[in-house]
């Protein structure tokens, strides 16, 4: 080995001297010195690339064919980051910087400069085959399509690209000055606080998006609902420092990361997981309509099959209750059916018959607190459909039929005049 390396060593002498020599037989003196050290450079640098081509090439070709993409994830990330490249940059840099003390051996006094030329190219190589590998991370669990794990490598990768790059930055200046690391470093102490204001968001930030990712509540193309903001729609895109939401309305929204810590949202994503959908909407009645049914009523609203069977239990549970009581014949004494606690039930059966609810998740036809406008009564129910368009439909669907069903019942809907 020792010997091979002797050989590559005269081999490079001996094209410098060629240079050295064709310079100074062909080229005024004035310019010889400048001419055998820019084609000597010319000639490093050639070398370099020549190498880092042939070894990139080389490593691309056995990880494209030697490995099984979907059997090795790894090599298959390893592979879509091409963080070969950089490892055949980085050994064709570290073999430039062996070659240069053979092809500079005549013109000592410029070792210094491409020894801390090379030493740049090598600290940006390194920074980024660093950031290459936080790629690899990104693509090995989008093929495991793991994307708790991908937000938090996110919130990862883009403090690292920030913090690293002030780190390697560092260095690069040592590197160039030739002064110790220990001395930039150390006077780093006094500027701590000002770098702790500076990178508030981007702290907050991360640890909003390891928070996210352990917790497990979010995720990137889930559907949620942030009142503060009022804000409603799909997650597009969560990094260190934004939260990008595509509203129903194609809009974008952008809110700060940290505020997925401190703010209300309301992950709306298990309805459409789940494919169904919450409808709780209210009908206010105006309640001078409210009545207690008599004979006649109670006959005529029999003629309704999903109440007829109720009513015609509630008719004997009626008479029943009336025996042996004093001025029977009042409405007021003893059970009572109202126009609106029937339409209350018959509203319930609707929903109870109808397939697009969810028989299996609650169902509720309630009285509200009574306000100035009437008495409310709301649904609150399930449908069998989370698509936005369909569930519209069968809400409002269910909503016509009940508005139009309360003029059976003898039900006014209150309606309120705007004056402008």
């Amino acid at each position: 080995m020792k010997d091979e390396l002797n050989d590559y060593k005269d081999f490079l002498q001996q094209i410098s001297d060629e240079i050295h020599f064709f310079c100074k037989d062909y080229f005024p003196d004035e310019f010889v010195l400048a001419g055998q050290i820019f084609f000597k450079f010319l000639f490093l640098i050639g070398l370099i690339f020549i190498l880092a081509f042939i070894l990139r090439n080389l490593t691309n070709l056995i990880f494209k064919f030697f490995f099984d993409k979907d059997k090795y994830p790894v090599m298959k990330s390893i592979y879509q980051a091409k963080v070969t490249n950089s490892v055949a940059n980085l050994l064709a840099l570290a073999f430039g910087n062996y070659a240069l003390f053979s092809i500079f051996y005549r013109h000592p006094k410029s070792f210094v400069f491409l020894e801390r030329l090379i030493g740049i190219l090598i600290v940006f190589v390194l920074a980024n085959m660093a950031f290459k590998f936080i790629k690899v991370l990104q693509n090995y669990y989008l093929i495991q399509k793991d994307y708790y794990k991908i937000i938090a490598i996110n919130s990862i990768t883009q403090t690292v690209r920030i913090f690293g790059t002030f780190i390697f930055s560092v260095i690069a200046i040592c590197v160039l000055f030739g002064i110790s690391s220990t001395t930039v470093l150390g006077s780093l102490g006094a500027i701590t606080a000002m770098l702790v204001l500076v990178f508030r968001d981007t702290i907050l930030g991360f640890v909003t998006g390891i928070h996210v990712a352990t917790s497990k509540n979010l995720k990137v193309g889930d559907w949620v609902a942030i009142p503060k903001y009022s804000i409603e729609g799909n997650i597009e895109d969560i990094d260190l420092l934004t939260t990008k939401i595509r509203n129903f309305d194609k809009t974008l929204s952008t809110i700060p990361t940290y505020d997925l810590l401190s703010t209300e949202i309301k992950n709306l994503q298990v309805m459409s997981e789940s494919n169904t959908r919450r409808i709780k909407k209210s009908i206010i009645f105006n309640i001078n309509s409210f009545k207690f049914l008599n004979d006649d009523d109670i006959e005529k609203l029999k003629q309704i099959n999903m109440i007829k069977v109720y009513l015609t239990e509630k008719q004997k549970e009626i008479l029943n209750s009336k025996i042996g009581t004093d001025a029977s014949e009042k409405n007021i004494n003893g059970i009572q059916l109202t126009n609106i606690g029937t339409f209350r039930k018959y509203a319930y059966e609707y929903l109870k018959h109808n397939p697009h609810i969810n028989q299996k998740e609650t169902i509720l036809v309630r009285q509200l607190e009574i306000t100035p406008q009437g008495l409310p009564l709301e649904l609150y129910c399930f449908t069998t459909d989370s698509n936005w368009e369909r569930f519209e439909k069968i809400q409002s669907d269910i909503f016509d039929h009940l508005l139009v069903a309360s003029k059976e019942f003898d039900l006014e809907i209150s309606q309120i005049s705007l004056k402008i």
